[in-house]
């Protein structure tokens, strides 16, 4: 296998790591400077210039694209995948992982945990979104900002406005997001690589501050996660498209919450916490999946005239439910499920004996015209009702004395 990783930083630990598991597992490897690409661009034949030479013959690529150049570092990725030459993470999945905003609207409709988390820019939306999110304390993000940079803590809501309202007028686009106080300082990065946690760490703050960021001076410790940890944070990546990433996860009372998922990962804090060769396991998945590079399958799918990827819902009631697949009638309409959601089990190519249950999700793919009756129409979310005030006692008091009054003036009148 001819395997190049992309970095600016050819002599960082992460990439002399990677270097070295690669040639004792007897694989051709290349740091490749990110910067140094040419990317062309002609019909039927996409291709790629490294320092002036045409390059092509490398099996895989591993990015390890610095965010100060996340723009140019994608478009390189995603040359790459469009020569169909396989990609440890995909360059969608880098870019959706350094917006903070992008990745946790991508996370907010899984079932997976975050934190309570607004974004506002209008100042009169600021009081508002602060208690929405618990009030004080409250965390500050910058969108954009890496390893603790650009996060603050707000310990009232006077100086929560005041840093908002500061950081606004920079023209710094920011997150309000909720304080998990039970956390205590505490965060767990579970390296992910493929489909499973290959190490974890718990890293606590010291002192005063509130950020546990290893270069911080927080402290770091090897932890053994359990099964919701490793699925959350398993899910977490390959929600976002990322094959190798670290996931940073706070420990909340309803479970882990997660902060971030980290498309460029280092390596010199976990492997010396843990004392496992990380570099390996990356290497071992790569050498196992090069044959598989990354598909846009709504691109390839959605070729094809009047037919289309979409998503069918079954709700409770449904004709359906009950039913196995291949007894729905789907497949006479020329509609084929490709992946079966249930929950936050997700079933790839389910049989067709697979019986259908009440809020299943069907992605699936066939004859637009034939899905779109089966389509559920989007329905308006229901505003809360909004809650009265009960009135104070002496209200009702008063309330009392007036019909006491005008029972007296009925009686008075009926005398005369």
């Amino acid at each position: 296998m001819k395997l190049a990783i992309l970095s600016c930083s050819p002599k960082c630990y992460s990439t002399r790591r990677l270097r070295e598991a690669a040639e004792q597992r007897g694989f051709q490897i290349k740091v490749l400077n990110t910067l140094k690409f040419a990317i062309d661009l002609k019909q039927a034949e996409p291709d790629l210039f490294f320092r002036q030479k045409s390059i092509s013959d490398y099996d895989a690529v591993l990015p390890r694209i610095g965010a100060s150049i996340t723009y140019f570092g994608t478009a390189v990725v995603r040359q790459f995948e469009q020569m169909d030459i396989f990609c440890a993470n995909s360059s969608s999945g880098i870019t959706n992982s350094r917006d903070k905003l992008r990745s946790l609207q991508i996370l907010s409709r899984h079932q997976i945990g975050i934190p309570q988390t607004t974004f506002v820019r209008d100042k009169k939306d600021v009081l508002p979104a602060i208690e929405r999110v618990g009030g004080a304390p409250v965390v500050i993000k910058l969108l954009e900002g890496t390893q603790g940079i650009g996060v603050l803590l707000a310990e009232s809501v006077k100086s929560a406005e005041a840093i908002i309202e500061l950081l606004q007028n920079q023209k710094q686009n920011v997150l309000i997001q909720k304080f998990v106080s039970e956390s205590k300082g505490r965060d767990i990065r579970a390296f992910v690589v493929g489909d499973r946690v290959v190490a974890a760490m718990r890293r606590v703050a010291q002192g005063q501050e509130f950020r546990s960021n290893v270069h911080r001076g927080g402290l770091t410790e090897p932890v053994i996660l359990d099964e919701t940890y490793c699925k959350t944070a398993v899910r977490a990546a390959q929600i976002m498209g990322l094959r190798v990433a670290g996931v940073d996860m706070l420990e909340g009372v309803n479970g882990p919450q997660i902060m971030e998922v980290n498309s460029s990962p280092g390596l010199e804090g976990i492997e010396k916490c843990t004392q496992l060769d990380i570099a390996g396991a990356v290497v071992d998945y790569i050498s196992a999946q090069v044959d598989f590079p990354e598909i846009d399958l709504r691109q390839r799918l959605t070729v094809s005239r009047g037919y289309g990827v979409t998503e069918i819902h079954i709700p409770e009631g449904s004709e359906y439910v009950g039913k196995a697949i291949n007894e729905s009638g789907l497949r006479d309409k020329d509609i084929n499920v490709l992946t079966l959601y249930r929950g936050t089990t997700v079933i790839p190519n389910p049989r067709s004996d697979r019986k259908l249950e009440s809020h299943d999700r069907l992605l699936c793919f066939g004859k637009l015209e034939l899905m779109r009756d089966l389509v559920p129409s989007k329905t308006r979310r229901k505003r809360r009702p909004k809650v009265q005030d009960l009135p104070e006692l002496p209200v009702a008091e008063e309330v009392l004395t007036d019909a006491v009054k005008e029972t007296a003036e009925s009686a008075r009148s009926g005398r005369n």
